[in-house]
């Protein structure tokens, strides 16, 4: 029950009450103030003694004051820090450490200070079709990526457990960006015709890995993902990528690319060009592929142990925090035993009506 204050219009809101609350420790410093000004014969006294001791008052005062809206204002900043960080998580939520057998991290670096996301976007999902994964890089920084990146973020996780074809996940996540881009374009008022939104763009890569272990991608404009085996490390696939979404339109039936078999104890690594791009001071790029096939070698291979590799000798080689968003997506094929005869049989005519 909110208790009704003299002087506040009856029906108040909670937050008018507080600021209310708010005004009184400095109404109480100011009050004390005047009644010393007004009351204490000191403060009407010329000799130096009475004048030191009234700018020691007056200085107290005032102290108090701005003690009180600094605790106000850290309260508010730690709160809107919670705030931000809750729809963050939301947003860029951790992958399960498991999905469907398969071992799953994931990692990302904002270029952005303060912030824990930006315009890298990744997920992985297991659906009926298979378990579905997508990571994508959105062009630029801030609050305008994140908000392109939630778009098409927001798509796939519907997309993903809708469709029954990977190309019918990138429909979706196409028309998902074109959507953004014209509410961008409509809502921006500071350029004319919706200049800065029609600049957007992003790069996916969507994979669908199937029971007995086969790999299917599109990708538009995306790095392809490396994968690690006892012999080293290679990437996924060489084909020559779709356009990145918002630029061209899609074909008008992508084509998967077949990747082969991930098999029991094989890893892949998907990344967003940040980690490739990344410089030290010499300008030299950060050797993603050879970290990989050195970490390839190493015992014991999980997940997570090829992410504190990577991570170590990117911010190693860039002596700090990169300069450009990183994300990095490390799935392990887990599954000990073989698929029967009907999981095989399904999988086979899944990739048939491909």
């Amino acid at each position: 029950m909110i208790r009704f204050i003299p002087g506040a219009p009856r029906g108040a809101p909670p937050r008018f009450l507080s600021r209310l609350r708010s005004l009184a420790v400095p109404t109480a410093w100011g009050a004390v103030a005047v009644a010393y000004r007004l009351t204490c014969p000191l403060a009407r006294d010329d000799a130096l003694g009475a004048r030191l001791v009234s700018s020691a008052v007056l200085c107290a005062v005032g102290t108090g004051i701005v003690l009180h809206f600094r605790r106000r204002m850290l309260r508010e900043v730690r709160h809107a820090r919670r705030i931000a960080e809750a729809a963050q998580s939301v947003l860029l939520r951790p992958p399960p450490p498991r999905v469907e057998g398969l071992a799953v991290a994931a990692v990302h670096l904002s270029a952005e200070r303060g912030a824990r996301i930006g315009g890298d976007l990744y997920e992985v999902t297991a659906t009926e079709h298979g378990v579905r994964a997508v990571i994508g890089d959105v062009r630029g920084h801030g609050l305008g990526a994140v908000r392109t990146g939630a778009a098409v973020l927001g798509s796939f996780r519907e997309a993903a457990h809708d469709e029954k074809t990977l190309a019918g996940v990138l429909r979706r996540l196409e028309r998902a960006m074109d959507r953004h881009l014209r509410e961008r374009a409509h809502s921006d008022h500071h350029a004319p015709d919706g200049a800065p939104a029609a600049e957007d763009f992003v790069t996916v890569l969507l994979l669908e890995i199937l029971p007995d272990g086969e790999v299917y991608a599109l990708n538009c404009g995306h790095p392809w993902p490396y994968r690690l085996t006892g012999a080293g490390a290679e990437p996924l696939a060489h084909a020559e990528p779709f356009p990145p979404l918002g630029l061209f339109p899609l074909p008008g039936e992508p084509a998967v690319t077949p990747c082969g078999r991930l098999l029991p104890g094989d890893i892949l690594v998907l990344h967003t060009d940040g980690a490739e791009e990344a410089r030290d001071a010499g300008g030299r790029f950060f050797p993603l592929g050879e970290v990989l096939a050195e970490a390839a070698r190493d015992r014991p291979q999980t997940p997570q142990a090829v992410l504190r590799t990577v991570l170590t000798a990117l911010l190693g080689h860039s002596a700090g925090p990169p300069k450009d968003d990183v994300a990095l997506l490390i799935i392990r094929n887990e599954r000990c035993s073989p698929p029967t005869r009907q999981t095989r049989g399904v999988s086979r005519s899944a990739t048939a009506d491909r």
